[in-house]
């Protein structure tokens, strides 16, 4: 059983990697739709990478739920840590090296995407392996998920102007509704 669940979690970071790096380039290469822009980077901002991440995993989540969720019981929780972990390390390891450093690197900038991608789906095997478990159930785990898509929603049309949501190359927040 271990095994299979070390395939599954290798095939969704790959499967993150991938879909990842064509969700960057999606939104231009549909000519800025805005359907594509829920769930696609529509700019240069820190937000828009975490969506790269976070789409990708949860949708890996959900096909993975339907061969082996039903065999460990804190399934959603895992992935609800593993993909917050994810998201919240980008721009922990982005804004850090660019502090101290004051320049942007665009190969560090992907080599930060697969750290955290691996370093998420790392944690979520180890929870999912030792069926640890936690303080709120799975079903509180999918309305939380629920909830960080609402968030990537708005904020892709509605962004605060804090340098997150910030376009680093044009200066612009989100896009226009």
């Amino acid at each position: 059983m271990k095994k299979r669940l070390y395939l599954w979690q290798f095939s969704g970071f790959l499967f993150t990697g991938i879909t990842g790096i064509l969700l960057h380039f999606l939104y231009e290469w549909t000519s800025q739709n805005r359907i594509v822009a829920l769930f696609s980077a529509v700019n240069e901002s820190i937000w828009e990478h975490m969506k790269l991440l976070f789409f990708p995993m949860l949708i890996f989540a959900i096909i993975e739920s339907r061969y082996i969720g039903n065999k460990y019981g804190n399934f959603w929780c895992a992935k609800l840590v593993g993909i917050v972990l994810g998201v919240s390390i980008i721009p922990i390891l982005y804004y850090t090296y660019t502090g101290i450093f004051g320049i942007t690197v665009d190969w560090f900038n992907i080599a930060i995407f697969f750290i955290a991608a691996a370093t998420s789906y790392i944690v979520e095997t180890n929870i999912l392996k030792n069926q640890k478990t936690f303080f709120f159930s799975c079903g509180v785990a999918k309305v939380i998920l629920f909830l960080i898509i609402v968030l990537f929603v708005i904020f892709t049309f509605t962004p605060p102007e804090i340098a997150l949501f910030q376009d680093p190359a044009t200066k612009l927040y989100g896009i226009s509704i």
